[in-house]
């Protein structure tokens, strides 16, 4: 249709050719696009895929007006996303997952703070090659909290995934002013494995600050704190954990509850069975003692970063991330996108590197199609490496296809 317009203006005459500008103008006044991707994982930050989407959209139309909302599920890149959404980036030192001082990141706006838990605990704090399953702490984690709460935060949403640590949250609880002890007065040692030495919790130096904060437990995992679906069993060997550290991190997570449960009542039990306590390592669990809500962390994000009016403002919507695949339907920032769109009427299709999901599933989940690298670049591993030229030309096909 754009290109209709432009030929008609193109061949004719004065009078008409005003008719046609008003036309064209008017066609272009419609076309809003809004990109609401995650990062492809390895190769692009979802700021970076929203730059290159709109390179290749504009070399088709050029004066398209494009609208980019990076945005997450609350795993890694969650504070990018709110950053490029207008929130000021503040950074601190902290404990990295194995005790080393890092430099990490949370976003705030106001009196709303988005701090994201792999920034401090996350795997890519260890060193490469790396894994401790059972002695990685969130220790770092409490204390990027603390910040937020020093900063002026009345409401702190708290994006958990990624972890490298599978420790119930006890680390972040004792940087809050926890305190967890051995049969001799002494801290336990850090990580999930220590735990199996614990006898008393004690928190009531916990931070009186949290009691007067929204926490919002941000995540894409509805999982329990132990047994086949718990923590342990299924996150644990994505950080190192072999058979056995599993069967010890379960038992270990299990007598915390136990011992938890002595020290603050049956919510420590009922907060262990709650769906979100296993997520990331079970920090879930420590923040809903902290008396966080769950929310899945898409919904979290959208609402934080100001979705609902971009949305209104656009007639198509690109989301994505780097594999579109089964998860990608249970929780994952495409399909809390995608859901949202629907809702509103809108045309949503996606990018991603690899596609695993069948026309009928995208569908399912509001997106009319999607887009691999792929479809342009057979090579996979050309895909990974040159992930953002390659992109580019994917967008130009989106735009070719749906845009003109």
């Amino acid at each position: 249709m754009v290109a209709a317009a432009r030929l008609a203006l193109t061949c004719a005459g004065p009078g008409e050719q005003g008719e046609s500008k008003v036309a064209d103008a008017a066609v272009n006044e419609t076309r809003r696009v809004l990109i609401a991707a995650d990062k492809f994982k390895g190769s692009l930050t979802a700021v970076q895929v929203a730059e290159r989407v709109t390179a290749g959209l504009r070399r088709v139309v050029p004066d398209l007006h494009v609208e980019a909302l990076p945005v997450a599920d609350g795993g890694d890149g969650t504070v990018d996303a709110a950053v490029a959404a207008g929130f000021e980036r503040r950074e601190v030192r902290v404990a990295g997952p194995l005790g080393q001082e890092v430099t990490a990141a949370f976003a705030l706006r106001g009196d709303t703070a988005v701090v994201e838990m792999a920034e401090a605990s996350g795997l890519q704090r260890l060193p490469a090659g790396v894994f401790a399953p059972l002695t990685a702490s969130t220790y770092g984690s409490g204390e990027l909290l603390r910040a937020a709460l020093d900063a002026g935060a009345r409401t702190i949403v708290f994006g958990v995934g990624g972890s490298a640590t599978t420790d119930g949250g006890a680390g972040m609880l004792t940087a809050l002013g926890a305190r967890f002890l051995d049969e001799d007065g002494e801290p336990v040692p850090p990580g999930g494995g220590g735990l199996a030495d614990l006898a008393r919790a004690d928190l009531s130096g916990l931070d009186a600050r949290l009691s007067s904060v929204e926490l919002v437990l941000a995540s894409d995992v509805d999982n329990p704190l132990t047994g086949p679906k718990g923590a342990p069993a299924v996150y644990g060997p994505q950080k190192g954990a072999s058979p056995d550290d599993v069967a010890t991190l379960d038992a270990a997570l299990a007598h915390f509850a136990k011992v938890l449960e002595a020290a603050v009542g049956p919510r420590a039990a009922e907060h262990a069975v709650a769906p979100g306590a296993g997520a990331a390592g079970g920090i879930g669990y420590g923040a809903l003692l902290l008396g966080a809500g769950f929310r899945p962390g898409i919904e979290v994000m959208l609402d934080v970063l100001g979705f609902a009016p971009a949305l209104e403002r656009a007639s198509l919507v690109i989301t994505g991330e780097g594999s579109l695949d089964e998860q990608t339907l249970h929780g994952k920032a495409p399909a809390g996108v995608a859901a949202a769109a629907r809702a509103s009427g809108k045309e949503v299709v996606a990018v991603c590197g690899r596609l695993a999901l069948s026309p009928e599933a995208l569908r399912g989940a509001g997106i009319s199609q999607a887009y691999p690298l792929t479809s342009v670049e057979p090579d996979v591993a050309r895909c990974i490496a040159d992930a953002g030229p390659i992109l580019e030309r994917v967008a130009i096909r989106i735009a070719e296809e749906h845009l003109s």
